[in-house]
C-alpha cells in the first residue's frame, strides 16, 4: 500500500507528538554540541518517527523499562543514539539532565547504544543488524505468548546490507506478526546520496516482495506517522513503514545538505538551529549520577541434564554428541532455543528439533541473521544455541562481535572444523575459527575431543556468561572419558601421564587422538610423554598448565587442526608466557598451507598434524 488514507487522528494528539518530536530534536542537537561529536542531522530526520513510536504506539512502563511485558524498540541506525536517549529521558527512564553527559567516559550514554542503558536490548551501530535482533526478540516473545510488539528503526543507508533482507525474508516466512520495521529514508549516507535516494517506493516493493505489509508515508507528517503506527499495531503480518524524511529536518542550513553526517553543530550553529525550532526550553542542569543497569547474567538455576551414556572406546563424532547433549539440556532448561543454518542433519541440532519443535528455528542459509536473531533471544532471557559449519560462522563474525558488545549470552556451535573433514575441500574447512572466537573479549572457547566431553560442555556453555563457542569435529572419535567426568572452565585433562615424562603434547579434538597414538609409538621407543587435552582453549589457567609442562621436562609440542595464527598453540604458549613459565623447548604443529580435498587420514598426514609428525616433533626436542 502507498500513502494510505489516514484514520482520524485527533488534532491535539498530533500537536502533542509534534511538540515532543521538536523537543527530542532540541535535546539531540544540544547534547551532541556539548559532546563535540555525534550525528544531530541523523536524529532530526527521525524525530517524528521516534516521538510517534515512544509516545503513542508503544505500550510500555518507563518506570520498569526492561520488563518482559513491555513493547520493545531497537535503534538499528545506532548513530542516531542521541534521539533514542532523548526519548528515554523524556519518558522518565532517567533524568533529562543526564543527556548532557553524552559520550563522556564516565557516562553510560555512549556514542552508539548498548544494553548498559535501561530500555536497550542490544548494541547497535554496526549497521544492518537491528531488524535481525528485533526478529529474535519477536520470536522469543511469541514463544512466551506475550502480546507485545517489537519496533525497529532503520536508516535507508543500512538497507543496502544483505543482513536486513535475510531478516525480512525469515520474518515473513515465519509470519512474525509482532514485528514492525520503520525505515527512515532520508536519502543521505555518510559520503553521498544513498542507493535509491528518496525513492521510497523501491523499499516498499522490496518488503512486499518478501511478504510484508508495507506503506510509504511522509515521515515528518505527524498525522501520517501516527496513522501508520496504528495500522501496524493491528496488522496480521510483519509491517514496514517506509518514511520519506529529510536529514537535518527543521534546520535550514543543514536540511538535505551533504557534508553534515557525523558532525555536531558548533555553538554558533546551535544557536542558529535553535532559533528555527520555535519555543526552546532552557538547557537542563547536568546530572552526574549514573543510571547504567547491570546486564543480567545467563539463567543457571536449571538442574543437571541426564549424564552421558557411552562406553569407553565407543566411536562417536563430537558433533553427534553435541546434538544429544543439546536435547538433554532442553529437557531440563525450558528456555533453551536452537537456531540452525540449514545443516541440522550435520550439526545434529535435528535431535533437539525432534524433541522440542516449538523451540527450534530454521534460519536457512543466512548465518548473519541467525546470529543476530540469537542476540534478540538472549536479550529476553533465553539461552540460544546457534549452529552451522564452523567456517560459515565467519560470515557472521561482525554479528558475533556485536553480540559481545551487547554482553549477550549466545552459544555458537561450529561443526566440520579443520582438514579432518576430508573430501569436501578447503571451502568447508574451518581453519580460522579459533582465532576469531578467541579474539572476542570475555568469550569462552570450548573444543571437545570425545562424546563425553562434548555432551558435558553443552551444559557448561549454557551456564557460562557471555559468548561461548563449541568447536565440534566431523569424524568419529573414541570415547576416552568415563561418563561421570566433569569439565570445568578454565580447565584441561591429562589422559596420559607418568613420573618419567620427558615432554608434553597439547592437543584437542582430532589432534588429541593423534597425540595419544604418538604417545603409544614413543612409549615403544622408551620415551614417556604427557598428553594434555586442552578442551578449554579460552580461558586457560596458565599456571596449572605450566605445572604439567614443568613436570614433563619443560618441553612442549602443541598440535592443532587449525592454522597456526591465533589457534590452540598460540593460546597455550601465550598463557604459559603470561604465567612466567619458561620452556626448554617447544614445537607448534598446525596446518601451515592451503589444504585440498582428500581422505581424513591423508590430510592429517599431509598437513603435518598426524601421530607420526607429533612423535617426530617430540624426538626433535630431546
Amino acid at each position: 500500500m502507498s500513502n494510505t488514507a489516514n484514520a482520524a487522528i485527533a488534532p491535539d494528539l498530533v500537536k502533542k507528538i509534534g511538540d515532543k518530536a521538536r523537543l527530542l530534536g532540541i535535546h539531540s542537537m544540544r547534547m551532541t554540541t556539548a559532546a563535540g561529536s555525534g550525528h544531530p542531522t541523523s536524529c532530526l530526520s527521525c524525530a517524528e518517527l521516534i516521538a510517534g513510536t515512544f509516545f503513542h504506539a508503544m505500550q510500555w512502563d518507563p518506570k520498569h523499562p526492561d520488563a518482559p511485558t513491555n513493547d520493545r524498540f531497537v535503534m538499528s541506525k545506532g548513530h542516531a543514539a542521541p534521539i533514542l536517549y532523548a526519548a528515554l529521558a523524556e519518558s522518565g527512564v532517567f533524568p533529562v539532565g543526564r543527556l548532557m553527559t553524552l559520550r563522556q567516559f564516565s557516562s553510560e550514554l555512549e556514542g552508539h547504544p548498548t544494553p548498559r542503558i535501561p530500555g536497550v536490548d542490544a548494541a547497535t551501530g554496526s549497521l544492518g543488524q537491528g531488524l535481525s535482533v528485533g526478529l529474535g526478540l519477536a520470536l522469543a516473545a511469541r514463544l512466551e505468548k506475550r502480546p507485545i510488539r517489537i519496533y525497529v528503526l532503520m536508516g535507508d543507508g543500512e538497507m543496502a546490507e544483505g543482513n536486513v533482507w535475510e531478516a525480512a525474508a525469515l520474518a515473513a516466512h515465519d509470519n512474525v506478526t509482532n514485528l514492525v520495521a520503520i525505515a527512515d529514508v532520508n536519502s543521505l549516507g555518510q559520503s553521498q546520496r544513498t542507493m535509491y535516494s528518496h525513492d521510497a517506493e523501491i523499499y516498499r516493493r522490496k518488503f512486499e516482495s518478501e511478504g510484508w505489509l508495507a506503506e510509504v508515508i511522509d515521515g515528518h507528517d505527524v498525522a501520517q506517522v501516527l496513522a501508520a503506527l496504528d495500522r501496524a499495531r493491528e496488522a496480521k503480518a510483519p509491517y514496514a513503514i517506509i518514511a520519506r524524511t529529510i536529514k537535518g529536518h527543521g534546520v535550514s542550513f543543514a536540511a538535505d545538505k551533504e557534508g553534515w553526517h557525523g558532525k555536531a553543530f558548533s555553538e554558533e550553529d546551535l544557536k542558529r538551529a535553535l532559533a528555527e525550532m520555535g519555543d526552546v526550553p532552557p538547557p537542563p542542569a547536568v546530572d552526574e549520577k549514573s543510571y547504567a543497569r547491570p546486564v543480567p547474567g545467563p539463567k543457571t538455576d536449571f538442574p543437571a541434564p541426564a549424564p552421558p551414556a557411552y562406553k569407553l572406546g565407543q566411536m562417536v563424532a563430537t558433533r553427534a554428541a553435541f546434538g544429544d547433549g543439546l536435547a538433554k539440556l532442553g529437557a531440563v532448561h525450558p528456555r533453551v532455543a536452537a537456531l540452525d543454518g540449514d545443516v541440522q542433519n550435520s550439526t545434529y541440532t535435528e535431535v533437539f528439533h525432534k524433541a522440542f519443535p516449538d523451540r527450534f528455528f530454521q534460519g536457512f542459509i543466512a548465518e548473519q541473521n541467525m546470529v543476530a536473531a540469537a542476540v534478540g533471544f538472549s536479550a529476553r532471557g533465553w539461552t540460544p544455541f546457534a549452529a552451522t559449519f564452523a567456517c560459515f560462522l565467519g560470515r557472521a563474525f561482525d554479528q558475533t562481535r556485536m553480540a559481545g558488545i551487547s554482553r549477550s549470552h549466545i552459544k555458537l556451535a561450529g561443526s566440520h572444523c579443520g582438514v579432518s573433514i576430508g573430501e569436501d575441500g578447503p571451502s568447508q574447512m574451518a581453519l580460522e575459527d579459533l582465532a576469531a572466537m578467541r579474539a572476542l573479549p570475555g568469550a569462552t572457547v570450548l573444543y571437545p575431543s570425545d562424546a563425553v566431553s562434548a555432551e558435558r560442555l553443552v551444559e557448561v556453555a549454557a551456564r557460562q556468561p557471555g559468548i561461548c563457542y563449541i568447536r565440534t569435529s566431523r569424524p568419529k572419535t573414541a570415547v576416552i572419558y568415563p561418563n561421570e567426568e566433569t569439565f570445568p572452565v578454565p580447565g584441561f585433562k591429562v589422559p596420559r601421564r607418568s613420573d618419567k615424562d620427558r615432554a608434553a603434547i597439547v592437543g584437542a579434538g582430532i589432534t588429541l587422538h593423534e597425540a595419544l597414538k604418538a604417545a603409544d609409538a614413543l612409549k615403544k621407543d622408551g620415551i614417556d610423554v604427557r598428553v594434555i587435552d586442552l578442551y578449554c582453549v579460552k580461558p586457560i589457567d596458565g599456571a596449572a598448565l605450566g605445572a604439567e609442562i614443568r613436570a614433563s621436562g619443560g618441553r612442549l609440542v602443541t598440535v592443532e587442526d587449525h592454522y597456526p595464527e591465533g589457534g590452540l598453540g598460540e593460546a597455550a604458549l601465550t598463557a604459559l608466557a603470561t604465567s612466567g613459565v619458561a620452556l626448554s623447548g617447544a614445537r607448534h604443529l598446525a596446518v601451515t598451507r592451503l589444504p585440498h580435498s582428500g581422505k581424513e587420514s591423508e590430510l592429517v598426514e599431509a598437513f603435518g598434524i598426524s601421530a607420526q609428525h607429533i612423535a617426530d616433533a617430540v624426538r626433535g626436542l630431546l
